[in-house]
């Protein structure tokens, strides 16, 4: 029914914003994501998605249209409902959410307020159809950068480093430049550490 809304940006919160569109203020639901990017901004422009329930009438903004798409093919999945698919998405990033699904990651899944173990099975199931094949390079790609990130941490342990503030800095280092080598994974983290 709603595309998106553009207009000032007259409250924001990182549960909410209230956009004034031409003296009509609309209050859209928002994840953290989208906080983050909008909160700042004088004017923004919201992609939306409109939801009917027999108690409420809501309205989700989403900053750019691949967290709105994640967030509808989430809803589609039975049990998981708008609230949680904004959880998740303030959560994890779009990107991290599909990589959990292409390497089967139920612990990324689960590490979100409200999922237990079955529910984030069902969503790498339905998502991996939903997603479609996926390139064999692109699988390759991640599965090497995690393949590294092991190959760091065992480095890191060796020089003594404790494995729980090692692993937070190479995966740091992995979200900032992902396909970094073994070595250069070791450079960043110990700048880190």
């Amino acid at each position: 029914m709603y595309e998106y809304l553009s207009g000032r940006l007259a409250e924001v919160t990182p549960a909410y914003a209230v956009i004034d569109c031409g003296g009509v203020g609309y209050m859209v639901e928002i994840s953290i994501n989208t906080y983050t990017k909008i909160k700042e901004l004088q004017e923004v422009k919201l992609l939306t998605h409109y939801v009917v329930r027999e108690d409420a009438h809501l309205l989700f903004g989403f900053f750019d249209p691949a967290e709105r798409e994640m967030f509808r093919q989430l809803i589609a999945i039975s049990g998981v409902g708008v609230a949680t698919a904004r959880v998740m998405l303030s959560t994890l990033t779009v990107n991290e959410i599909k990589e959990a699904v292409l390497s089967q990651n139920a612990r990324a899944i689960q590490s979100v307020k409200g999922i237990g173990a079955k529910s984030a099975q069902r969503i790498i199931l339905e998502l991996q159809d939903k997603m479609g094949k996926v390139s064999e390079t692109m699988l390759a790609s991640m599965f090497e950068s995690n393949k590294n990130v092991e190959e760091a941490l065992s480095a890191l342990m060796m020089l003594g480093f404790p494995k729980a503030a090692a692993d937070k800095a190479l995966q740091n280092a992995n979200k900032q430049q992902p396909g970094l080598s073994v070595e250069e994974l070791i450079k960043m983290a110990l700048k880190a550490l």
